[in-house]
């Protein structure tokens, strides 16, 4: 279902400036993929050099909301493509006040244009859109097209965490991230009947355990960052 546009969305993006890092325009496109290069320099606008997360896909940014505020150690980036759901995550981060979480109004496979490589500690894929149809496979965020993106951007030692209520999708994702060169750990088909644990649940999970569905999760480290498990722990 398509959303209406929100009222005053284009001046209300504009008020929150200080919080929005990139605001992707389809005049990108028409860029050279020289002048396409524009990395944030995340010390300066979170005014420190604490390790920094990501979120994929934030929606209306109940989660990264409440991590920010679980976490004002972690410095959080979130990124979504509808600028018509961001602008709730955003005059939310507003409200509570938060420094430490900043916005990308962007699509996912230009990120490497935007985040300097090898600085995020850990990735967030909630409930990501599963793309049911396989001609639209190459849409999900575990295609291999992303992950060679978040490989970029991961530094050693990172690790994805992904939820969904999608079998489908799940079931993809660890065949995808298995054959690129991922481990997997911390993997449930039954997220809320197991032992792991879940301290943010997202507005999706909220209603899809609601009405009885069962939350699939895991987490991944790229096998040749093994060595680092030990000594990166994950909330």
């Amino acid at each position: 279902m398509r959303l209406r546009k929100k009222k005053n969305l284009e001046n209300r993006l504009l008020e929150c400036g200080d919080i929005l890092l990139v605001y992707e325009k389809y005049d990108f496109y028409k860029l050279t993929e020289e002048e396409k290069y524009n990395f944030i320099d995340t010390n300066a606008v979170f005014g420190n050099s604490n390790p920094i997360y990501l979120e994929i896909g934030c929606g209306k940014g109940g989660f990264i909301t409440e991590m920010a505020k679980l976490h004002p150690e972690i410095n959080f980036l979130a990124v979504e493509k509808i600028s018509n759901v961001l602008i709730c995550a955003m005059e939310k981060a507003i409200s509570l006040g938060l420094k430490n979480v900043k916005f990308l109004n962007c699509d996912a496979s230009n990120l490497a244009y935007y985040i300097k490589h090898n600085i995020i500690g850990k990735l967030f894929l909630n409930f990501s859109c599963p793309w049911p149809k396989q001609k639209y496979a190459n849409q999900r965020l575990t295609n291999p097209r992303f992950l060679r993106i978040y490989e970029t951007l991961l530094m050693e030692g990172a690790s994805i965490q992904q939820k969904t209520d999608s079998a489908q999708m799940f079931e993809y994702s660890v065949e995808q991230l298995s054959q690129y060169g991922f481990y997997l750990y911390d993997v449930s088909c039954d997220l809320h009947n197991s032992k792991i644990e879940n301290e943010v649940m997202t507005e999706y999970e909220k209603y899809f355990s609601g009405i009885g569905k069962p939350i699939y999760h895991l987490r991944a480290r790229l096998k040749n960052n093994l060595s680092k498990i030990a000594n990166n722990s994950d909330f």
